[in-house]
């Protein structure tokens, strides 16, 4: 497997083709990635899902893209589809237009680009079926004619969403810019019935792998030998970073001298859902029997019998307040439009959704008043080291102590 295909979906920059039905916005998903990312057919609305597909675009780098329902679909199914047209739109970076160059665009199209436009995402109108013109026009500082059957400017609309999308990576640091060269660093990391067979969780990956380009000399543990590790080092190390499930154990382990976090509040501050999910912890005080708490994953796993999400979480929460919330919970790209009646919305730390969802789904929660916060600052907070677990960021720490 090449380096290009273990690049996680949240890594990646998403570029989505939108569009009415049978307008060939299939086929020109599949003329772009040079693949057969989505069925083709003449019968409208043959895509009744969204369809992704991993992919080098250069100059750019790893990209996703999608293939989105037709926004004109009909029905309740339909209905459902456009829905689901819409939440993609939510986590796009590029969006590519697609419209039938024999005709202008419908009603539908025009408040598709307005969504767009008032969203801020950059897009491409490619108006494919340029094959059925009698001369195809020159492209437009936004337009593209095109041709999904005959490849017509395919390389040019490829080559202008690369240049277009260019910038639109994370650029914040997971770690780095807490570490210096040479400095250590310690990471505590369970294995247990819930961690994965012979491999590390993907936060895990990211920060050893920030860790290493900043200079650092990292040092990994189970929680059990955490002690012994500290009393190896020389030098006391500059950070523990400790999953968050550990976060009392470790705490107690590591001296108050030494700064603590855990992964979840790193990739938190990386999605840039940080500071939200620190003003929302202490909603959690204010909690009822009765009152909804939504628990979202971004990824979809196997569940154990001692989960992090659904078990271990409601349980802690419970045993906190002294009272019986009522628990919902969602994973992967299923996040609610509608939270009425929730209280509270307890996040992972996002590492499967790039920034842009992440930050949809904050926008949907404080548009309606429902505090969200994150795994890693929930549990610090539920223990008592809510503060310590910010120290290593000055603006937050800083924040918290008034």
């Amino acid at each position: 497997m090449s380096g290009m295909n273990q690049t996680p979906s949240g890594e990646r920059v998403h570029i989505a083709f939108f569009g009415r039905r049978n307008v060939g916005k299939s086929s020109l998903a599949n003329a772009f990635t040079g693949q057969s990312l989505a069925i083709v057919s003449d019968v409208r609305g043959t895509t009744t899902d969204p369809v992704s597909k991993s992919m080098e675009l250069l100059p750019l780098g790893p990209v996703v893209v999608t293939d989105t329902p037709g926004i004109d679909d009909e029905g309740g199914l339909g209905a459902l589809r456009v829905r689901k047209t819409h939440e993609v739109l939510g986590r796009t970076d590029l969006a590519i237009v697609v419209a039938d160059a024999s005709a202008g665009l419908a009603g539908d199209e025009q408040a598709l680009l307005a969504a767009i436009k008032e969203k801020g995402i950059p897009y491409i109108l490619a108006w494919n079926k340029c094959d059925l013109l009698d001369a195809v026009p020159e492209a437009t500082a936004e337009a593209l004619w095109v041709s999904a059957r005959d490849g017509v400017n395919i390389g040019a609309l490829r080559e202008r969403a690369a240049h277009m999308a260019v910038g639109r990576e994370n650029k914040r640091a997971l770690i780095a810019d807490l570490l210096r060269p040479g400095d250590g660093l310690v990471l505590v990391i369970p294995i247990d019935a819930s961690a994965p067979k012979g491999r590390l969780i993907l936060p895990q990956q990211q920060v050893l792998r920030d860790a290493l380009e900043a200079g650092a000399v990292p040092v990994a543990c189970r929680p059990e030998e955490l002690p012994g590790a500290l009393a190896m080092l020389s030098v006391p190390p500059r950070l523990v970073v400790t999953d968050s499930q550990a976060f009392a154990a470790v705490s107690r382990m590591v001296p108050e001298n030494i700064r603590l976090t855990s992964f979840s509040i790193l990739m938190a501050r990386y999605k840039g859902s940080l500071p939200a999910a620190v003003a929302g912890a202490a909603a959690v005080g204010a909690l009822r029997s009765g009152d909804r708490v939504l628990i979202a994953e971004g990824c979809t796993h196997h569940r154990q019998c001692e989960d992090i999400g659904t078990v271990k979480l409601p349980r802690w929460i419970r045993q906190y307040t002294g009272v019986e919330p009522a628990f919902c919970f969602t994973s992967g790209t299923e996040f609610p439009q509608d939270l009425s009646g929730v209280r509270l919305v307890v996040h992972c730390g996002g590492c499967m959704l790039n920034e842009r969802e992440m930050g949809r789904r904050l926008d949907i929660a404080k548009a309606q008043g429902v505090p969200m916060t994150n795994y890693g600052i929930i549990i610090a907070f539920l223990n008592g080291i809510l503060k310590r677990a910010l120290e290593p960021f000055p603006d937050l720490y800083e924040l918290l102590s008034k």
